[in-house]
């Protein structure tokens, strides 16, 4: 049998080589969150912390426990806005990004 790379290796190996996959997780994170789907929005900023900077960093920046971090973006997640937005803020710093937030008639 051959043997495969867990998903969390992959997506790790992935945002290292990638700036363009980072962004992309960041930006579908954002999107799924504004749109509603918080469950998914949470999922992929979680796989964007492992993949990248870790929870101990992110809890060094955010001034938050790395479990907390951890729960809050975990499956069952409930963040308040103000951690969710601390949380947004510090990975888009550490990318160097800027959202400009649009309206658009559907």
């Amino acid at each position: 049998m051959a043997l495969t790379r867990s998903f969390n290796d992959t997506v790790r190996a992935r945002a290292q080589r990638d700036p363009d996959f980072r962004l992309a997780l960041i930006r579908e994170a954002v999107e799924k969150l504004v749109g509603g789907d918080v469950e998914a929005g949470l999922s992929i900023l979680g796989n964007y912390v492992n993949a990248t900077i870790g929870y101990k960093t992110l809890a060094e920046r955010t001034g938050k426990n790395p479990k907390s971090l951890i729960r809050m973006l975990g499956s069952q997640g409930n963040p308040t806005a103000e951690n969710l937005f601390n949380i947004i803020a510090q990975l888009s710093k550490q990318e160097g990004l800027e959202f400009d937030i649009r309206a658009r008639r559907a």
